[in-house]
C-alpha cells in the first residue's frame, strides 16, 4: 500500500460536480493499494500515518501526531495511480496496482481501522472520477510504502 499524506489547513472531494467530502485541518491521504497488498499493510500504514509527529506541539512546529493535539481529521482518497510505473514508453503501467474488488475492500478496511482511532474521519468515493482540494499546510507533504520500497 502506498500514501502520499499531506498536512492541511482544508481539504475538499467533488465527484460528477457535487461535494463528496470535506473537512478542516489534519491530513489529507492519497491512498494506492498493490496488488499483493494484505489487510496488515492497511494496519502498517494507519499507524505509522497516525502517529507521524507532522503537526504544532509543545516542542515545536513537527512535535504532535494528529491523535496528539488539536481538533484534527482524515480524508482518504483512494489513488490507483500511486502504482503508475513509468520508467518505460510514455504511458504509466498500472500492472502493480490491486484488481478494482480487492482495492476497494483494502481501502474500506483502512478507513475503518482510521475511524476506529479518529473521530473526524472523511473519504472521497472510490472508483469515480474525483476532483481533490487542499490547501497544504508548510507545505508538508510524506510518501510512505507499507513494502518500505521507498
Amino acid at each position: 500500500m502506498r500514501a502520499v499524506v499531506e498536512r492541511v489547513t482544508k481539504a475538499s472531494v467533488r465527484t460528477g460536480g457535487e461535494p463528496a467530502a470535506s473537512m478542516g485541518a489534519g491530513l489529507l491521504v492519497l491512498l494506492g493499494v498493490g496488488k499483493n497488498d494484505a489487510e496488515a499493510d492497511a494496519v502498517y500504514l494507519v499507524e505509522k500515518i497516525l502517529n507521524l509527529r507532522l503537526f504544532p506541539g509543545a516542542g515545536g512546529d513537527m512535535d504532535a501526531s494528529c491523535l496528539e493535539g488539536g481538533d484534527f481529521g482524515v480524508m482518504v482518497v483512494s489513488e490507483f495511480t500511486l502504482y503508475g510505473d513509468c520508467r518505460k514508453g510514455r504511458r504509466p503501467s498500472f500492472s502493480n496496482a490491486a484488481d478494482p474488488l480487492r482495492a476497494e475492500e483494502l481501502y474500506d478496511y483502512f478507513i475503518s481501522l482510521v475511524r476506529n482511532r479518529i473521530g473526524r474521519v472523511c473519504a472521497g468515493r472510490f472508483r469515480t472520477m474525483m476532483e481533490v482540494e487542499s490547501i497544504n499546510s508548510g507545505p508538508v507533504t510524506i510518501l510512505l510504502d507499507s513494502k518500505k520500497e521507498f
